[in-house]
């Protein structure tokens, strides 16, 4: 593909961003609520676009394209477990939306803070949030790096794309907040959707149809079409891969401050339904991509590259192959801003809020503007590892994040849950899941999210057992919530 073609189409999306980035400028960011989550003002259609945007990545396109040409079918059904999890949102969903509505929530780890009546718990979650996204920051930046490297055969070298990633990162974050980010999200989720369904309904036509696309992978890749394959999906790589993303809209703090964020409960629902027809569409068409590039470029040595040189083959019309990868290259930014928002909200309230005496909202939003460079620029040095296979890291990074699930459980479902309880649980396990990266250890060949979620829910139990709950905070809590679920149900009933 050319490279001037690749700069030209890179250099309109820009221009269509930033226009209406700037157009999103609606109304005062001069608060931590405002700035980060919105005012609890965003409407279902955006909701869900943005959602969408920032839940699919450059991990999808690149990194589970990649997965399914290393991997074969299993990659499907890994994707699949994920998309079954999102159905914790519906469950969990209308209750974070209530009581950060109620209590005024910026952030999940905020939430857990009050809860559990302990500001240390909001402090401990948010440095282990900073410590696991990062690497996933950099995954997305990575994914930008190897696309464009891939798609104009090294002209554009890995580097260049990973500062064009972060530089647009750092700008849409700054221009209006959330609301940038969200309206930015919106275009790229539709320039994503619609470019990438194209392509898949182009690839599959030049492969012989439907039926000549199957009849390719039954001769050509038999083994692609099994379970373990050709070894990569064993048992227990299946069960390390899919249980931290079963969770992944919980434990994944960029995701789950989106649920604070919608203006109405009937907004959350669209948000939802939106997400799950996209994600539908979004994993039929990064699987088919991963598939026809095992058939195409069966010898890559880096299965992170199938997408780009199935965008650049004969298969793809130039202009289109290129849109195609701004679209990419849009999901990855529109990942990486949400959570460079979302960090900087971390710090900003739940760390140096918690941690500086005489500090108030004003100070607080200063602090998280100053933040969302630094956390760009740490991700792009790690960044410049350039490791391979995008997806796997991704679920390193949610084998981390997991931890905080039993504590994210248990403040809307156990009273006897302590600060105790979930400082014991998400130090330790997350101390464990470390080490257990690092060294590349795996206790009876499971991997560390198995052993994160095991241990993390053993700890919560058995360490609140033995100390005091926060009785009063912890029935004012949940009766609210019982309360208003109550009130919903009386409504729909009439």
């Amino acid at each position: 593909m050319s490279t001037n073609m690749v700069w030209w189409t890179i250099a309109i999306y820009i221009i269509i961003a930033l226009y209406i980035a700037y157009l999103s400028r609606s109304g005062k960011q001069n608060n931590m609520a405002s700035y980060f989550i919105g005012d609890r003002k965003l409407n279902g259609f955006v909701s869900a676009l943005s959602y969408s945007a920032t839940t699919y990545s450059a991990f999808m396109l690149v990194g589970l394209a990649g997965l399914t040409y290393k991997g074969g079918v299993g990659a499907f059904g890994f994707e699949i477990i994920y998309f079954m999890g999102v159905s914790l949102v519906a469950f969990f969903g209308p209750r974070f939306w209530l009581v950060g509505k109620k209590y005024g929530y910026v952030t999940p780890s905020e939430m857990l803070g009050d809860r559990y009546d302990n500001k240390m718990v909001a402090v401990v979650v948010s440095i282990t949030s900073c410590l696991f996204l990062i690497p996933y920051s950099a995954v997305q930046l990575a994914g930008v790096g190897y696309l464009l490297q891939g798609m104009t055969n090294d002209a554009i070298p890995f580097t260049t794309g990973v500062v064009l990633a972060t530089v647009l990162a750092i700008v849409f974050s700054f221009i209006a907040g959330i609301r940038s980010v969200a309206w930015t999200d919106s275009l790229q989720a539709l320039l994503m959707i619609i470019t990438s369904t194209v392509v898949v309904l182009l690839i599959i036509k030049g492969l012989g149809g439907l039926g000549g696309f199957f009849d390719l992978l039954k001769t050509d890749q038999p083994e692609s079409l099994t379970v373990p394959g050709n070894g990569f999906f064993s048992f227990t790589t299946f069960l390390g891969l899919t249980i931290p993303w079963f969770f992944f809209s919980l434990s994944n703090p960029q995701v789950s401050q989106r649920l604070f964020m919608p203006s109405s409960l009937k907004s959350l629902r669209y948000m939802l339904m939106g997400f799950l027809v996209f994600g539908f569409i979004y994993t039929i068409v990064s699987v088919v991509w991963g598939f026809s590039a095992s058939l195409m470029f069966p010898d890559l040595a880096n299965a992170d590259l199938a997408t780009p040189k199935l965008l650049s083959s004969d298969l793809v019309p130039p202009i289109l192959g290129a849109i195609v990868m701004v679209g990419i290259m849009a999901a990855a930014i529109s990942t990486i801003d949400s959570i460079l928002l979302t960090l900087s909200s971390l710090f900003a309230r739940d760390i140096y809020g918690n941690l500086k005496n005489e500090t108030d909202d004003q100070k607080q939003l200063f602090v998280g503007k100053v933040v969302i460079p630094v956390i760009a620029i740490l991700a792009f040095l790690f960044a410049q590892l350039e490791v391979n296979l995008i997806a796997v890291l991704s679920v390193a990074s949610s084998a981390g994040l997991i931890v905080a699930v039993p504590a994210i459980v248990g403040a809307f479902f156990w009273k006897r849950g302590t600060s105790a309880g979930v400082l014991t649980s998400v130090i330790g396990s997350g101390l464990m899941v470390i080490l257990f990266e690092l060294t590349n250890i795996k206790p009876l060949g499971l991997a560390s999210g198995i052993w994160g979620i095991v241990v993390s829910s053993l700890l919560f139990i058995i360490v609140s057992l033995l100390t005091t709950a926060p009785e009063k905070k912890a029935n004012e809590f949940l009766s609210y919530i019982k309360t208003e679920l109550g009130k919903l149900k009386t409504v729909k009933t009439k």
